[in-house]
């Protein structure tokens, strides 16, 4: 859900890179009520898409929204090559966008950028480690024996990258 398409395009599109591929403007009977809607997405290179909703009626756009619980552990994370990370922090800055909250961590395995969009969801714009195959290899190997170890309690860190 976004309160404002618009808004939504404008940080998607023009700052973030994502292209607007299709507007759908719908009326159609949802909890048995006919609602107006549009249903904008964006997209993702691999051909798949973000989607965002904004209802014309006020009362529909409150009934439908969920409220999210703000947390940097609750975000969407895209892989990304240095130059498009580092295009995306220069857009957001040029876009004097403070709300976005750009900042970088560095996770060993990967360097990330995180930003805020303007419906309060938190996007990750990952660049992989360069020894990313092995590193893929290693934790794919050993992916059900290390979660067997948490869960048995034991809590060390397997990153060997940070």
């Amino acid at each position: 859900m976004t309160d404002d398409q618009e808004a939504n395009r404008r940080f998607y599109e023009d700052v973030i890179g994502l292209p607007l591929v299709a507007t759908w403007t719908e009326r159609e009977e949802l909890a048995g009520v006919e609602r107006a809607y549009s249903h904008a997405l964006y997209g993702l290179a691999d051909g798949s898409a973000l989607a965002f909703f904004q209802f014309a009626d006020p009362r529909d756009q409150a009934e439908f929204r969920t409220d999210i619980n703000t947390t940097p552990l609750r975000h969407i994370a895209f892989k990304v090559d240095a130059d498009t990370q580092q295009a995306i922090r220069e857009r957001i800055h040029a876009a004097g966008l403070q709300e976005a909250n750009p900042h970088v961590l560095d996770h060993g395995f990967c360097v990330s950028l995180y930003v805020t969009d303007p419906n309060g969801l938190i996007l990750e714009f990952a660049v992989d480690h360069p020894d990313v195959e092995r590193i893929d290899a290693e934790q794919r190997a050993t992916a059900h024996t290390d979660l067997a170890r948490w869960l048995a309690g034991d809590h060390t860190s397997n990153n060997r990258w940070r």
